[in-house]
């Protein structure tokens, strides 16, 4: 009996300095051999080919590293995090105590033409009325709410809205001195920069400016405003085809469109026309997908009951048809008009269960921006 006490406590000794060998032998070489086996399922490139691991570090039988997303708010974060843990446990030993550090650095393709703006995003309808500024609004919180740095820019000289939906009625920007020249200090609030055109106008006054006077103002909001570092900027334009979008698309490399629409024949008929605006040639501006609003109705004391007042399915038909992502469908609930028109957005009330389906919303977006990123620079690099 002692004889095979003995023999046992040999093999587990054995199995014991086996694993502490493989542990202490363990080099950087081998963890990216491992980790080269995840994919990066949007790139379509493994997470070593693509720069997303960094920061390895091997203490004993603990190993650390980063991964390195393309946006904070990627919806694909767990899933990838997970992949890593499994790619090391299945190529190395099951025996190593892994930390992944999941942190982002948010692509961008070009020059934006505003300092410090990485990607600029233009949210545009084909009509109005189907609710472009409460996505455009929600989006741009969704994002900050992911952890990127957001701006956004109310371009629709018209009929602004960010004043009303931030409660900012009346209020004006500071003007300060930087390097020299003036700069417009954006107004901060919900952890994003702001400015509309509202912000210099009388709201009970009309704005009878033509053409030449709407490019000006509107290229101020970009080119005047001290913006500083920003991930996204996203551009709530006017509905319909016009002059605003034409200055904006011109004079500012955007990364790609939302286009916003309802599941109404009319109005997607419209929206196709918007997006036809974007592919002509002198703008050709990528899209980045189509939310669709007012989807269906809910009652608040019927909150799983949907009823289709406006048709159905039009949205992702229309997105199929022209091979564009479906970003996702918002409901028709009170709940989110009456957040907007009191000055604090429904993506902020995280127990309202519409502020998910906004932050899923935003997450697809970036996720777009940066599969569009991606393909410019693989583009570029085979031009040259």
């Amino acid at each position: 009996m002692g004889g095979a006490h003995f023999i046992i406590e040999m093999t587990l000794f054995q199995r014991c300095f086996s694993k502490f060998v493989l542990i202490m032998s363990l080099t950087h070489e081998e963890v990216l051999k491992a980790l080269s086996y995840v994919e990066e399922p949007d790139l379509k490139k493994d997470l070593v080919t693509l720069n997303m691991i960094q920061d390895i570090k091997i203490d004993g039988n603990k190993l650390s590293f980063s991964v390195i997303l393309t946006t904070p708010a990627c919806p694909l974060k767990a899933m990838i995090e997970n992949a890593c843990r499994n790619a090391i446990s299945h190529f190395i030993s099951k025996d190593i105590e892994v930390h992944v550090n999941m942190t982002s650095r948010v692509t961008t393709q070009k020059n934006t033409g505003v300092p410090g703006v990485k990607n600029i995003i233009a949210v545009a309808s084909g009509k109005g009325g189907v609710g472009k500024s409460t996505i455009a609004v929600n989006l741009a919180l969704g994002l900050a709410y992911a952890g990127a740095k957001v701006g956004l820019i109310d371009a629709d000289i018209y009929g602004p809205s960010v004043p009303i939906m931030f409660g900012l009625e009346g209020a004006r920007p500071m003007a300060k001195d930087v390097e020299g020249k003036s700069r417009i200090q954006p107004i901060e609030k919900y952890g994003i920069k702001l400015l509309s055109i509202g912000f210099f106008t009388d709201p009970n006054q009309p704005v009878p400016w033509r053409g030449p006077m709407v490019s000006t103002a509107v290229k101020q909001l970009f080119n005047d405003a001290d913006w500083g570092e920003l991930d996204y900027l996203v551009v709530d334009l006017p509905p319909g085809t016009g002059d605003i979008h034409i200055t904006v698309t011109q004079s500012f490399p955007v990364t790609g469109a939302v286009i916003v629409t309802t599941p109404q024949n009319v109005a997607l008929s419209d929206t196709k026309k918007g997006i036809g605006m974007f592919k002509m040639s002198a703008i050709n501006v990528p899209m980045l997908g189509i939310v669709e609003n007012m989807s269906y109705f809910t009652p608040a004391e019927l909150p799983h009951n949907r009823y289709y007042i406006f048709g159905q399915g039009g949205g992702q038909k229309l997105a199929a048809e022209l091979d564009a992502p479906f970003l996702g469908e918002i409901p028709l609930v009170k709940s989110i008009s009456d957040a907007g028109d009191a000055g604090r957005p429904v993506i902020l009330d995280e127990d309202n269960p519409m502020s998910k389906a906004f932050i899923d919303m935003a997450k697809r977006v970036a996720q777009q921006v940066a599969i569009r990123n991606a393909e410019a620079i693989n583009k570029s690099l085979v031009n040259n």
